[in-house]
This record gives C-alpha cells, structure tokens and sequence, in this order.
C-alpha cells in the first residue's frame, strides 16, 4: 500500500468555454439560416412545431396509432389521413376555445373532459328481459364551460332498449 497523501491546496480554474456554456443554461438557442426572418417569427415557427409534435404523439396514442408498423403503401397512406384528419379536429377545437378566451392545449383539454362518460347498462328484469341502457354522466362545471364555448349544446340522449329474453 501507498502512503496516504493528504492535499496542501486546491486551486479551481474556470475555461472560457465552460463560462460560455453555463451562460446559456435554461435558455433556447435556435439557429436558422434565414436571413430574411425576424427573430420573433423564427419563434413562433419553432413553437408552432412543438406544439404539433406534442399534438401528433398525443393523438398517435390515442387513436391507437403507435407504433407504426405498416408495410403496404395504402395502410401508410390510412394512417396519414386519419393522423392529420385528427389534428385538424384538435387545432379547430384549440382554436375555438381561444376565441372564447380559453387557452388550454389538447393536453389539459383531453384530461378534463376524459372524465364525461357514456354508460352502457345491461340488465334483466324479474320478466326475464334483456335491458339495454346507454346514459351519459352530467358534466362538471369546468366541462360544460367547454362544451358551452365550442358551442355543444346537446349532450347525447339516453337511450333504453329491450333487446331480447333470458
């Protein structure tokens, strides 16, 4: 075994280039090659991006459409439509809701409204018939203020079938 060594002094010297990184923590660098672009722009655009990135893996979950595994050109092509077609309803949702003053995203909306259900109740009666009951839950107030901006008025009707015999 080495004899143990104990420190004298210590001395810290901070490079140039380390000072140049910490400067920029917390900060977004964005480089572009235009020139003919303000600034300001340049971050709307970058932002605009984000959020439809955010917005497809949302929605790309949702819908079940993760992972993509497609081999044939016409299941790609499905995957697309269907993929934009549901961001164009989420964007017109959005910008609806801005309109009225509600700037939440799709996120925040999603996980509002994610408690509102739809029922399906299946029972049998003492006459042995089969019942069929669909009900929807009665909104909570943040939920209707949503409904009310998109201007959705009706909530589904409840619906009661006897649908056969035990």
């Amino acid at each position: 075994m080495s004899p143990k060594r104990k420190v004298k002094s210590l001395e810290l010297i901070e490079k140039d280039s380390l000072k140049q990184k910490t400067s920029l923590y917390g900060c977004y660098v964005i480089t572009t090659n235009r020139k003919d672009i303000e600034a300001s722009e340049i971050w709307n655009l970058y932002m605009t991006l984000t959020k439809v990135e955010n917005a497809f893996r949302s929605l790309k979950s949702s819908l079940g459409l993760r992972p993509v595994h497609h081999q044939k050109e016409t299941r790609t092509v499905g995957h697309l439509f269907i993929s934009v077609l549901a961001y164009h309803l989420l964007a017109s949702i959005e910008y609806s809701l801005k309109q009225s003053g509600d700037n939440r995203g799709w996120s925040t909306i999603k996980e509002v409204l994610s408690t509102h259900l739809r029922s399906t109740l299946i029972f049998s009666d003492n006459k042995d018939q089969i019942h069929h009951l669909r009900v929807s839950s009665t909104p909570e107030p943040e939920q209707k203020a949503i409904y009310d901006a998109l201007q959705i008025k009706d909530k589904l009707p409840r619906k009661h079938k006897i649908i056969g015999s035990l």
